[in-house]
């Protein structure tokens, strides 16, 4: 794979869901374009993978986690100039009224309303800068929708359009905010599918295959970027060709 050298020396990032899957990669591009990184998760990340990451353990769903780890970030870092939201479940796969009500609402607390919480926590950091970039990991699933996944597509759509308002917002202040929609990516979350989902997302690939986790970090790395200068509130398609619009 092409590689694109960014220089983030001086930056600092914070990564949710940065333990695992999606959120490590981008841990480790960011930390290997010379960033300091904040990892808020339920759990820590492996030692070997995170580097000198600052681990913050955060639930998104509980504000009060979210404003500890803002404050010990920037006592231990001094200030936040990326956010990347990748903290996210997809859930159950089955059909809408299978669900449980409590399981279809933790699914839409932990994949929006987690992006709410902590985009509502630090947004006033970064507009106070004059700076910042804001980058939501989204799905393919929030455009197009995928059967027997009701309560993460719409968990994922309302990312979208959260994005796209905050993007408005925040257009004249010096802080970008857009939103990566992969398709599916060969991480962990994957094995919370049953594998004939898994298989079914393969067969709509123009390209045929899954997306690798560094192939989103390239796309993230940009967007959390200087090089990202005119483009917020948009979405951006990691898809293997895939998403039609």
């Amino acid at each position: 794979m092409a590689d694109c050298s960014y220089q983030f020396s001086g930056r600092v990032a914070v990564v949710t869901g940065g333990a695992s899957g999606i959120g490590a990669s981008l841990v480790q591009a960011l930390q290997q374009a010379g960033a300091r990184v904040a990892v808020w998760d339920l759990q820590a990340p492996v030692a070997s993978q995170a580097g000198d990451a600052l681990f913050c353990p955060v639930d998104v769903t509980d504000p009060v986690s979210i404003q500890a780890a803002l404050a010990r970030t920037l006592a231990s870092l001094g200030r936040v100039d990326m956010l990347i939201n990748s903290a996210g479940i997809t859930g159950p796969t089955m059909a809408l009224d299978a669900f449980d009500d409590a399981v279809w609402q933790r699914v839409i607390d932990i994949n929006l309303v987690g992006v709410y919480n902590v985009c509502k926590a630090v947004a006033p950091v970064l507009r106070s800068q004059g700076y910042g970039r804001v980058v939501n990991i989204a799905s393919l699933a929030g455009k197009e929708g995928t059967p027997n996944a009701s309560a993460y597509s719409a968990a994922k759509a309302g990312v979208l359009a959260l994005t796209k308002s905050l993007g408005k917002e925040l257009a004249g202040s010096g802080v970008l905010v857009n939103a990566v929609a992969p398709a599916a990516v060969r991480t962990p979350i994957l094995e919370q599918m049953a594998p004939a989902h898994v298989a079914t997302m393969i067969a709509k690939s123009p390209m045929g295959r899954l997306g690798e986790p560094e192939e989103i970090a390239a796309q993230v790395l940009w967007l959390a970027s200087d090089a990202c200068s005119f483009s917020t509130g948009a979405v951006f398609d990691v898809s293997g060709g895939r998403a039609t619009y």
